[in-house]
C-alpha cells in the first residue's frame, strides 16, 4: 500500500480545505495551522502531541484542533496504516474562548458529533451539495459549543425563520448560501440555521431540496424530460435530481414520469 492523498477547496463558506488521506509510513512533524482542524480517523489509530500533551484518536472519536497550536501526528500502531478525513475551517468558525477548551480536551467521543462530521464529509465530496455542507457545518458548530457549555440557549425566532424561508423560496432555483442570507437578514449564520430548524422542524438544505423536488415533479408530470426538469428546478444536474428523487420518493424521475 502506498500513501494516498486527495485535497480540494470546496465552494462552501467556512471550509478552506478538505483532505482525505491514507498513510502507511508518513508521520507529520510538529506544525501549526491558522485555521481550525477537524480530524476524523476512519481506520487505524492516530497519536499526536498537541501543545506538549499526548493524545490518541480512533474511528469512534473526532479531534478538534485550534488555530496556531503546535501538533504532530502518526500511526499509533507500528506497521499499520491509518485513514483519515480532515476539514480545515476558518479561524472564526468557533469563538476565541473555545481554543483553550480544545487544547485541554481536543478529542470528542460524542456520537452525535461523530455522525455530524461524517455527514458533512458525505456532503462536501459533491459540489451539488455545497448548500447542505454549509448548513451541516453550522449544525456541527452548535453541537460542539453545546457540549462544551459555551453556547447560551437562544429563544425561538419565528419571524427570522419566516424571513429566511421567504428568501429561500424567492431564490429556490438559484445557488444561494446561508452566509449570503445572513448578510441580508443581519443574523449570524448559525443562529439563522438554528432558528429555521426550530421553527419548521427541518434544516434549510432539506427544505430547499424538498421544494425543488416538488417543482421537478410538476415538470415531469407535464412531459418535461428528467434532464430538463433537473436544471429548471435548480438541481446541479440529472444525477443530483435522481439521487434525491430516489431517496425521497423511492423511484427515479424517469420511472415516476413513465408511471404518470
Amino acid at each position: 500500500m502506498s500513501d494516498v492523498v486527495r485535497a480540494w477547496g470546496p465552494d462552501v463558506p467556512g471550509i478552506r480545505e478538505v483532505l482525505h488521506a491514507t498513510f502507511e509510513t508518513h508521520a507529520y512533524p510538529a506544525h501549526t495551522h491558522d485555521e481550525w482542524t477537524v480530524l476524523l480517523v476512519d481506520e487505524g489509530v492516530v497519536e499526536y502531541t498537541l501543545h506538549r500533551e499526548a493524545h490518541r484518536t480512533s474511528p469512534s472519536t473526532v479531534s478538534i484542533l485550534p488555530p496556531h497550536v503546535s501538533h504532530d501526528g502518526s500511526s499509533a500502531l507500528p506497521g499499520r496504516p491509518f485513514r483519515k478525513r480532515v476539514l480545515y475551517l476558518d479561524a472564526g468558525w468557533l469563538p476565541v474562548a473555545a481554543a483553550s477548551a480544545a487544547v485541554a480536551r481536543p478529542i470528542l467521543d460524542d456520537r452525535e458529533i461523530v455522525r455530524a462530521v461524517r455527514a458533512l464529509h458525505r456532503a462536501v465530496v459533491h459540489p451539488a451539495e455545497d448548500f447542505a455542507a454549509e448548513v451541516l457545518l453550522h449544525e456541527l458548530r452548535d453541537r460542539i459549543l453545546d457540549q462544551g457549555g459555551e453556547r447560551r440557549p437562544t429563544p425561538a425566532d419565528r419571524p427570522l425563520a419566516r424571513r429566511l424561508r421567504d428568501l429561500l423560496d424567492e431564490r429556490l432555483t438559484e445557488s444561494y448560501t446561508i452566509e449570503e442570507a445572513a448578510r441580508v437578514l443581519g443574523a449570524h449564520p448559525s443562529h439563522l440555521v438554528r432558528a429555521f430548524s426550530r421553527a419548521y422542524g427541518i434544516a434549510p438544505h432539506r427544505y430547499v431540496i424538498g421544494r425543488r423536488l416538488q417543482l421537478a415533479r410538476r415538470l415531469l408530470l407535464v412531459g418535461e424530460p428528467p434532464s430538463t426538469a433537473a436544471v429548471v428546478a435548480g438541481f446541479h444536474d440529472q444525477a443530483h435530481l435522481t439521487r434525491h428523487f430516489r431517496r425521497v420518493l423511492g423511484v427515479t424521475p424517469a420511472a415516476f414520469a413513465r408511471a404518470s
